[in-house]
């Protein structure tokens, strides 16, 4: 899916707007500046935006990185998931958006809303869907 030079950025929606520093108001709305992979693998700036990426996850990143020759950054957005998810695919723009699955069983699905439902009904590229391997419908 990823070719040599592309840019994978993951999109992280923070729920909670909780302001350590003053540019953090200035980012609700557009959300923060792209941040280079060397630079959320830093705890402390990690800890700064509110994130909390794990080893496992960065390091899958690093590889990926290295072996497909893409360009890894993340943009953090603070609001409603659905909401800001659409956004990132214009103003980014995004081409395409691959994103998980809590796996949500049906009832709660109905009474919670599918974040992915919503995404791949209003996004405005195609969008992949992974469930997750232990997810059991209920």
């Amino acid at each position: 899916m990823a070719r040599k030079g592309d840019h994978l950025i993951l999109i992280n929606v923070q729920k909670d707007v909780q302001y350590e520093e003053g540019e953090m108001q200035l980012w609700q709305t557009s959300g923060s500046p792209f941040i280079p992979l060397s630079e959320f693998s830093d705890p402390l700036i990690a800890k700064k935006y509110g994130v909390h990426p794990d080893a496992e996850t960065l390091d899958i990143l690093s590889t990926v990185a290295l072996q497909k020759e893409v360009i890894v950054l993340m943009k953090i957005y603070w609001g409603d998931t659905r909401d800001k998810i659409c956004e990132a695919v214009d103003n980014i723009p995004l081409s395409c958006l691959v994103m998980g699955s809590r796996g949500l069983g049906k009832i709660k699905r109905v009474l919670l809303g599918s974040v992915s439902d919503f995404v791949v009904n209003n996004a405005k590229c195609p969008v992949t869907v992974v469930k997750n391997a232990d997810h059991h419908e209920g």
